[in-house]
């Protein structure tokens, strides 16, 4: 493929008219070609100037953007640059007495015509050394060329092989490297100068991440470098999870035929994708944008992939629309430096080649003065002072660009391959003289082919195309800095060795975004899930497209988009933001806690409660009411009662191993105690009224006092238990950082689940006993007879033990524990108000009743 045909149009009349006339008469005065004699030559094809027969269908394109095509595509002096770069290394070369001694390199520079009918053109010229193409004619050998240098286009390239391999000429080109012309079956004549873009695709992925750009419009040119670089660039973005939301392919053939069309891409129905990425030639822009309905489209952020042309920067400042289009924009492009070569642009005037037409037209061109007294139009004479270094529109020449660079390495390429042959031919003794004439162009392939060495550069050049080289990208911004001009600014550098040693760096404070975004523009499908925010990716829908749900109990995001939330450590827990897990407190039921102090304060109460009666009970033991209810019996379950009260202490403060086992064990031992007490004072009252009927068995029991034996006994099972308990897994302290949010509780774990149950269902068999004794004899004579109290305080002690199973089980942490004390102060509480209250009653406030007489009384009345 070739440029546009837009630009030939020398010839066409109607358009003529439309140009500057003092530049028309001097394109009736071109040339095909520029020759520099030297001993060795080399073709070289460098598309500079283009004739043109114009179709039918650009009539009516040039009537609507005469202008911007004419002045891109008349002359194409930007890519002079490549002219001029040939120039240099040649001058160099023949200054360098140790490269080519004794030796001097020329040129033979053809026009290389972009039109598919005219590709030919000027390799017929180099073939038959006129300018008239004469097929199988050499009518001048003395130019015949050792080697080519071709092509900015792979199609151009690749279409000269034909020819060049009938001879064996080696063509190196300078164009961009394609995996095409890599194949040595059928162009084994044929080096790349350029190597493969290893990096591009991955520099560009960096720049969209660093922006967070996820959601990209991708145009490409459907060509197969286009395809090359769209498929090594997906398979990056998908790794990325960038998204792309459409693709649009130029096709190969709308250059030629000069039809696109652009009903296959309508960006107003993309709003949502604010960057655009365009991997194209120049000419693939410049087509893409005379399309009047992308200059209608909101401004957007484009990424220019692969501007292979130095004059991006002097084409965007030919027309306001473009500069509108394309401020605030990127440019993606390998940074050359060829040394001295800035510094042979700025000397250079126009009397520097005066053999050169075209060095002459680009004077006239670019300064409106002539070098010589000029054939075509009427220009004044350029001064003997101007050079390009007075010109301030000229960057595109003066920058280096990455096909200028290639020719500059190009030609050393071929001329350390020509010191290697000449070397190897001396040192075989073939010739004395050093006439050329020995030098053919199928003997250099050897040396070309094994060539390698650092050019001034500091850069490897060979033609190994696996070579591991260092690729630097300049990533340019476009600067508007007025309303008819604009600079591509470096902003940042990409540089890339390999997978495992590359750097991005962006410099964003110098960047000029779009004019409609007054900061740096955002890019996606869906905004960002932020802190707090997990993505859920949607069925159907690409990667880029997904919901945000906010993180579930005890997780957290802290990262934007993260895949899913991460759950807290045990220790810790999230704060309502879910963006961050804080430290858990440590707590448990401590006597600063307001339901620790209630407690305490309870059981402490209880217990003085215990004490007076008990103070009571042994001032009055001699009492008729203390005596006929079993004092030491009594004495001894007030004294349990009181244990019972204390050990709710043990529950409260900052638990440790040997505060929880006595927790248990003092609980299961002093409840028993109190238990087996109450059991036993129901005994007593059953044999002292079996005592009165007539039998000596119930006497004997009663006179021996075998109902104190209850006591011990069950005191000592409730022991057994309690030693099997901790013999097997006893209590110990525990975290438990599940029951509140944001609290870790320090708390007595059970140990043994089983043995807390066996204690507590041997104290509930007890009590349970305990009570049908006790409901069995309520109705004895209520002189002798304290069932009825006992029977409804074990009532209270069952109802209490009973409620708590169901509450401990369905409470957690510190809670438990309270339940716990709860249960133990309500029951010891039953067990004091129901049996003791009452008599003491009758102690202090009604001591009338509290004497033999009266129990007389009751006894006669009882047996009437």
């Amino acid at each position: 493929m070739s440029l546009p045909l837009l630009g030939l149009i020398l010839f066409l009349q109607p358009v003529y008219t439309s140009m500057e006339i003092s530049l028309l008469p001097c394109d009736y005065y071109w040339e095909p070609s520029t020759y520099m004699e030297a001993d060795i030559i080399l073709g070289t094809f460098i598309p500079i100037h283009i004739p043109v027969h114009l179709p039918q269908d650009v009539q009516n394109l040039f009537e609507s953007e005469p202008s911007l095509l004419w002045r891109t595509f008349l002359l194409k002096w930007k890519n002079y640059q490549y002219m001029l770069s040939l120039y240099f290394a040649i001058e160099e070369i023949n200054k360098d007495s140790n490269l080519l001694p004794n030796m001097t390199l020329g040129f033979h520079i053809y026009n290389a015509f972009n039109s598919n009918k005219e590709t030919l053109e000027g390799p017929l010229m180099w073939l038959s050394g006129r300018s008239e193409h004469i097929p199988n004619y050499k009518c001048k050998t003395q130019h015949n060329a050792l080697g080519i240098i071709s092509g900015t286009k792979p199609e151009f390239s690749a279409s000269i092989a034909t020819l060049s391999e009938l001879y064996k000429v080696p063509q190196v080109t300078y164009g961009p490297f394609d995996s095409m012309l890599s194949d040595k079956d059928t162009f084994p004549s044929l080096y790349q100068m350029s190597t493969k873009d290893r990096a591009l695709a991955q520099g560009l992925i960096s720049l969209l991440l660093h922006f967070g750009w996820k959601w990209v419009g991708l145009i490409v040119s459907d060509d197969q470098r286009g395809r090359e670089f769209l498929s090594d660039l997906k398979v990056k973005m998908v790794s990325e999870d960038i998204c792309v939301a459409f693709t649009e392919k130029l096709p190969d053939n709308w250059k030629s035929s000069l039809k696109y069309d652009y009903g296959l891409l309508n960006l107003k129905q993309h709003t949502g994708v604010n960057v655009n990425l365009f991997y194209g030639d120049i000419d693939d822009l410049l087509f893409f944008c005379v399309d009047i309905h992308i200059f209608l489209t909101r401004k957007k952020v484009w990424i220019l992939a692969k501007p292979q042309s130095p004059y991006l920067e002097s084409i965007i400042n030919e027309k306001f629309v473009v500069i509108n289009l394309f401020s605030g924009s990127f440019s993606f492009s390998k940074k050359r430096t060829i040394p001295g070569f800035k510094h042979f642009l700025e000397a250079l005037t126009p009397f520097h080649y005066p053999g050169d037409v075209y060095f002459s037209k680009f004077w006239i061109d670019n300064f409106n003065c002539s070098p010589l007294a000029s054939l075509c139009g009427n220009h004044k004479p350029c001064a003997v002072n101007i050079s390009l270094k007075t010109k301030d529109k000229i960057n595109d020449v003066i920058n280096t660009s990455e096909p200028s660079y290639s020719i500059w390495s190009a030609v050393y390429a071929v001329a350390h391959a020509l010191n290697r042959m000449l070397l190897s031919k001396t040192e075989m003794g073939s010739k004395e003289d050093r006439n050329t004439d020995w030098l053919l162009p199928w003997q250099l392939h050897r040396f070309l082919r094994k060539i390698k060495f650092i050019n001034t550069a500091g850069d490897e050049i060979s033609f190994d195309e696996n070579k591991n080289i260092m690729e630097t990208y300049d990533i340019q911004n476009f600067i508007a800095y007025s309303i008819e001009n604009v600079l591509l600014l470096k902003v940042g550098e990409f540089v890339f060795k390999n997978a495992q040693d590359q750097g991005f760096f962006i410099n964003e404070v110098l960047i000029q975004w779009p004019s409609n975004f007054k900061e740096t523009p955002q890019s996606v499908c869906t905004q960002s899930c932020g802190p707090g925010f997990w993505k859920v990716l949607l069925k159907e829908r690409l990667v880029c497209c997904f919901s945000c749900a906010f993180c579930p109990d005890q997780h957290i995001s802290n990262q934007t988009d993260q895949q899913e939330c991460i759950p807290c450590p045990i220790q810790e827990y999230p704060n309502p933001e879910r963006n961050q897990c804080l430290p858990k407190k440590v707590t448990f039921l401590s006597f600063e806690d307001p339901l620790g102090i209630a407690l305490a304060w309870t059981a402490l109460c209880f217990s003085v409660s215990t004490i007076a009666v008990l103070g009571i009970f042994l001032k009055h033991r001699d009492s008729a009411i203390v005596k006929a209810n079993n004092r030491t019996l009594s004495y001894i379950l007030l004294i349990s009662i009181l244990l019972c009260f204390l050990c709710s202490f043990l529950f409260i403060g900052l638990p440790n191993t040997t505060s929880c086992i006595l927790q248990q064990i003092t609980f299961a031992l002093v409840f028993t105690l109190a238990i087996s007490t109450v059991l036993s004072k129901t005994i007593t009252v059953i044999l002292a009224f079996r005592v009165m009927k007539p039998g000596r068995t119930m006497r004997r029991l009663f006179v021996s006092g075998v109902y104190n034996a209850v006591i011990p006994v069950c005191v000592l099972i409730q022991l057994i238990l309690s030693g099997v308990w901790l013999g097997t897994s006893p209590p110990y302290t525990d975290r438990d950082a599940h029951s509140e949010y944001d609290h870790i509780i320090i708390l007595c774990n059970k140990g043994s689940v089983t043995a807390f149950y066996c204690v507590l269902a041997y104290l509930g068999t007890l009590a349970l006993g305990s009570f049908t004794v006790a409901f069995l004899v309520r109705n004895l004579p209520d002189t002798f007879n304290e069932a009825k109290f006992l029977t409804f305080s074990m009532l209270v002690f069952c109802s209490v033990w009973v409620t708590f199973i169901p509450v401990y089980l369905s409470t957690k942490g510190k809670a438990m524990v309270a339940v716990e004390v709860f249960s133990i102060l309500a029951s010891s509480a039953g067990l004091l108000g129901c049996i003791f209250f009452p008599k003491c009653y009758i102690i202090l406030l009604k001591p009338d009743k509290n004497s033999l007489r009266c129990l007389k009384n009751k006894k006669i009345a009882y047996k009437n």
